[in-house]
């Protein structure tokens, strides 16, 4: 009975602080703010550069995590991607794909 409570209490445990795994949507824009130099406020590039705005989000994280890889040749991209984890990738993704194009 014991070790039933205890892997109970491990369980809610484990699950409370997947919960807290979530990214504060403020850190999210912050992230996404960087890539406005080349795609333009929340995504919408001027001409000649590619929209983030309202794209396929696993589309955007397939090519992050491609430049990131050294799998997508690209001049500054690689770079850049290199310092998001897997996760930021996601979720900067996630908030431009939510952008109106």
């Amino acid at each position: 009975m014991k070790i039933q409570h205890a892997l109970t209490a491990a369980t809610l445990v484990a699950m409370s602080g997947l919960a807290q795994a979530q990214v504060d949507p403020l850190h999210v824009r912050s992230w996404a703010a960087s890539c406005a130099a080349c795609h333009g406020t929340d995504g919408r590039a001027q001409p000649g550069m590619e929209s983030l705005a309202g794209a396929n989000k696993d589309d955007m994280v397939k090519k992050m995590l491609d430049f990131k890889a050294g799998r997508k040749p690209a001049t500054i991209m690689h770079q850049l991607a290199k310092g998001y984890s897997d996760d930021q990738i996601v979720a900067i993704a996630g908030y431009f794909a939510a952008q109106k194009k």
